[in-house]
């Protein structure tokens, strides 16, 4: 679920951060660059892991601030392929289950991805596993809240951009989700895990 990615950079400190150590002023500079954003196909930054290299730090003619060249490593969120996770379910659509990890929320279970049959109960806004046993039919409940174990089927990067001003008027920005997890339950030992506690 956890990787570790090397990054080049360049960190600029600025000199009232020069009574600090080194290390440590780089250190604050990339978790506030990096942390809780998402680089394309490379996944969710978390925090800075190590340092690989330092480089001699350089001034520009007029300027007071002084530049690193470095080398380091990030803690990235990035599943692989075919991965069990266990998350909470955030919310349900007609379209399917929203699923939390607490600090990643965009994670997608198509109700094509669910197990079949299932159904969208709208007066609950849950979906429904129609469980069938033995010639009975058991309604098993996907509620808000339950904790549910699925597989990661496919992730999208999207490019996400800002706000553009046209003649004075704001465009409404696109909903756009730059990192997307698509799962799926639909297979034995998945799904809400207290539907197995009693199998």
């Amino acid at each position: 679920m956890f990787i570790l990615v090397e990054f080049d950079d360049v960190v600029k400190i600025k000199p009232s951060l020069f009574s600090e150590s080194l290390e440590s002023s780089i250190s604050d500079a990339l978790n506030k660059k990096l942390s809780n954003k998402v680089v394309p196909n490379v996944g969710l930054c978390i925090a800075l892991f190590d340092f690989l290299e330092i480089n001699e730090s350089f001034i520009f003619p007029g300027e007071g601030a002084h530049h690193s060249k470095i080398k380091y490593r990030f803690v990235v969120f990035r599943p692989f392929m075919s991965e069990i996770i266990i998350g909470k379910i955030k919310s349900c659509t007609q379209q399917g289950i929203q699923v939390t990890l607490g600090f990643f929320d965009d994670i997608q279970i198509p109700a094509s991805c669910l197990q079949h049959p299932s159904k969208f109960d709208e007066e609950e806004q849950a979906w429904i596993w129609e469980y069938e046993n033995l010639g009975q039919k058991h309604n098993l409940y996907m509620d808000v809240g339950e904790k549910i174990k699925f597989r990661i089927m496919n992730e999208l990067f999207m490019e996400t951009s800002p706000e553009v001003k046209t003649n004075e008027v704001k465009s409404v920005p696109e909903n756009k989700t730059p990192y997307l997890l698509i799962g799926s339950i639909n297979e034995p030992g998945l799904g809400v895990l207290s539907w197995w506690d009693g199998m």
